[in-house]
């Protein structure tokens, strides 16, 4: 026999009655019925029931043995009494009677009971995340994850993709999130950089003749957490395709992310092709670029109906250049005026000078700004909202980015209280049509909105010929349920293409020339259209998992300081590591000053 198991815990039936077998595991709860043990005995796979007389040797041994303690346990296959089966376990017809027992690691008290609620701290859970992992959801989800990656490389091979490394230890980057640097002891003063993505190297590659390539990379960024993102490091599925047109790469991610979110939820997945919506109209009538289609609200501009009316708040404000941005409501006229109350604060804390609202109730409008407007107003308003009977505008005026914003928000939270989200589906979308450029909402100059090395749409004419806020960008979004998957783009592989494009931007070719040599050069020797896109491992596991918290599917996070508790994370380092790297910590008085 095993000298650990000649079972899984999950696996023992009714046709294993009689049988002597030997199980390991984790005491993961006990019990004591008149002087009886019973002990559930877990491991990676499931749970059986083990029972224990108080006649055999280790009964006191196990009755005294704290929780996750892992013992051995040999002893015969039992059918359970009809009234003590347990219909949720797959071993529920059975449990194991002792009769012989290994204590092979006695466990001190947890600081985290497995049985019970997840209502235990999060420093706590983090700091024993070794234990935490050990609880059936947290477990389930870390499976997921793992089978999740398994099928990913599956169905990318089978496309067509090969998977191939690129480095860790790179150079930083002047664009997008903080670099994590990694000081060089050979080379003193020089810093390496981790990779916010494999982008350029995936561009390399492209150059270099590889055609059609994927990884599950990591990437790193200094940015805050959130409760879809992990600060530090998260996983993609990189993807980047030569001679490749948008259409053909947004056809190869909607075939792999269906499959993929298919085969591990019951949830019902859009078909595709999925909706392509265009930035400008995604900010109009979601307020945001990662809308949640599943909430049945399109916001609706109303600037010019208020223009010209009574009501000079919005009057005004309109004509100074701001916008109305109004949310229709459908069959909410009955709620409490409490309901209405609420969500006037509501918007105030997001930064709302207030919500105003109408109500169209039978033959009566009713709102606080009702007297402010004609009959012809009121019609035009119910129009252009698709007003019936019991149906609310709610209205907000302000900036158009700010406006957008505030709508957007209004109609999330609108969507989750009166509970008209449908928890039953994935809805995917793309967002289309970026926008190359945009203001700096500081300086008024002209920057990148998205993605500087995204090919204009027209090319080289359109930075010559066009007003740059005109100008569009082949990037794209795909979105599913609000949460933003990836973003992607045909990249820019002419470089007096890019050079204008950063000119455009504020920067000189000796920029582009310095802080991206190995890109330009690269282009100047032959470089084929490409394009590509990189979506999310750990959100699209944390959407699958149905979990509110993307640290709930992985398995060794930070928190939201960017600390790992368990490992103690960051730490100091010695004097002598110092330096050797030619480091010195400089004081706090001078960090204060700068």
């Amino acid at each position: 026999m095993h000298p650990y198991r000649t079972h899984k815990c999950d696996e023992l039936r009714k046709s294993d009655a009689g049988a002597t077998v030997r199980l390991s595991g984790w005491i993961f709860r006990k019990r004591d019925h008149g002087g009886i043990l019973f002990i559930d005995l877990r491991d990676h796979y499931g749970i059986t029931q083990v029972v224990v007389h108080p006649s055999r040797s280790f009964f006191e041994a196990l009755t005294h043995a704290k929780l996750e303690t892992v013992v051995t346990v040999t002893g015969v296959v039992t059918p359970r009494e009809e009234s003590t089966v347990n219909p949720d376990l797959p071993t529920g017809e059975i449990e194991m009677v002792a009769d012989e027992c290994v204590l092979e690691s006695p466990a001190e008290q947890s600081p985290i009971y497995l049985p019970g609620d997840d209502d235990c701290a999060e420093e706590v859970r983090l700091k024993y995340r070794y234990i935490d992992l050990r609880r059936e959801s947290l477990h389930n989800n870390i499976l997921l994850r793992s089978k999740i990656i398994a099928h990913l490389r599956q169905v990318m091979t089978a496309a067509g993709f090969n998977e191939y490394q690129t480095p860790i230890l790179t150079c930083s980057s002047p664009e997008g999130a903080r670099d994590y640097l990694v000081p060089s002891r050979v080379h003193h003063g020089k810093f390496y950089a981790l990779p916010q993505a494999p982008q350029l190297f995936k561009q390399l590659l492209m150059v270099a003749g590889f055609d059609r390539y994927f990884q599950i990379a990591p990437c790193f960024r200094d940015e805050d957490a959130r409760a879809d993102r992990s600060p530090g490091e998260f996983y993609q599925l990189d993807i980047e395709m030569s001679y490749a047109t948008q259409d053909e790469i947004f056809a190869v991610v909607e075939r792999v992310l269906v499959d993929t979110f298919k085969t591990f939820s019951e949830k019902t997945v859009d078909e595709t092709p999925w909706i392509r919506i265009p930035y400008q109209e995604a900010m109009l009538k979601y307020g945001t670029d990662k809308p949640d289609l599943r909430i049945p609200i399109e916001i609706f501009d109303c600037s010019a109906t208020f223009a010209n009316s009574g009501f000079n708040a919005f009057a005004g404000a309109v004509k100074a250049g701001s916008v109305v941005r109004a949310i229709p409501v459908k069959g909410i006229k009955d709620k409490p005026r409490s309901f209405f109350d609420r969500l006037v604060a509501y918007a105030q804390s997001i930064g709302s000078k207030g919500l105003a609202y109408l109500v169209w109730d039978g033959d009566e409008i009713r709102g606080p700004i009702k007297k402010f407007l004609s009959d012809d107003e009121l019609t035009a308003l119910a129009a252009a909202g698709g007003v019936t009977d019991g149906d609310v505008i709610f209205f907000v005026c302000d900036k158009p980015t700010k406006a957008a914003g505030i709508a957007g928000d209004i109609r999330s939270k609108l969507g989750r209280d009166l509970a008209i989200i449908d928890e039953k589906v994935f809805r995917f979308c793309w967002i289309v049509d970026f926008p190359m450029f945009e203001l700096d909402e500081e300086s008024g100059a002209v920057v990148f909105s998205h993605n500087p090395f995204s090919m204009p749409q027209g090319g080289m004419d359109a930075l010559l010929n066009q007003e740059p806020l005109d100008v569009l960008a082949w990037q794209y979004d795909v979105v599913c349920n609000g949460v933003e998957l990836s973003s992607g783009a045909i990249r820019n592989h002419r470089p007096e293409i890019m050079y204008k494009a950063f000119e455009i931007a504020g920067y000189g070719p000796e920029v582009v020339e310095e802080k991206f040599s190995s890109l330009l050069n690269a282009f100047k020797y032959g470089a084929p259209p490409h394009g590509g896109i990189a979506p999310g491992v750990d959100r699209m596991v944390m959407l699958i998992a149905g979990a509110e918290n993307i640290r709930e599917v992985i398995a060794f996070p930070m928190n939201q300081r960017a600390q790992d508790l368990m490992m103690d994370a960051p730490s100091e380092v010695s004097e002598r590591q110092l330096r050797e790297l030619h480091i010195k910590i400089r004081g706090k008085e001078v960090n204060q000053t700068e």
